[in-house]
């Protein structure tokens, strides 16, 4: 897969339908919400959620989306704004081909382009989760929870 073939696209009218089909493998769904939940967030959260499709060339392989600068304990004395990674979702028939190593960059590219020098993720702990993978890339798990996902952060380097 050669990397300048992979791009980040905004939803539009045009693309809805395909970000709507992807799915992960059978046996997955408990890891990661549907694109059409995802959707719904964003909507509601409004600037805060930044949704897109993962191409490769032309063809939808994923979606991944962003949060910019939310509290996750308002109610915590110096609780400082976070951004990172919300949501990434590789169809199940695409998995295994760099593309959520390209997403996750993508992610950690944008918050260093809005002025962020940490990347948060939140994901579903346990053996079958994402844990290794988000490892993999620097991310270090914070003993936190965030309902019940685990929250690691990775520090960004200019």
């Amino acid at each position: 897969m050669p990397v300048n073939s992979l791009s980040l696209a905004e939803l539009t009218p045009a693309n809805i339908d395909a970000a709507l089909d992807l799915r992960v493998r059978p046996g997955q769904e408990h890891l990661v919400s549907p694109v059409a939940k995802s959707l719904a967030e964003a909507y509601v959260y409004g600037e805060t959620a930044w949704p897109r499709l993962i191409l490769d060339g032309d063809r939808p392989v994923g979606f991944v989306m962003a949060f910019f600068d939310i509290t996750f304990y308002p109610d915590r004395t110096g609780e400082r704004p976070r951004s990172g990674l919300w949501r990434l979702l590789i169809d199940g028939e695409a998995q295994r081909g760099g593309y959520g190593r390209f997403a996750v960059e993508q992610v950690c590219d944008e918050i260093r382009r809005r002025g962020g020098t940490r990347a948060t993720v939140t994901y579903h702990p346990g053996p079958d989760g994402p844990a290794a993978f988000y490892a993999r890339f620097g991310f270090r798990e914070t003993g936190e929870f965030s309902g019940d996902q685990a929250v690691a952060e990775r520090e960004l380097e200019p």
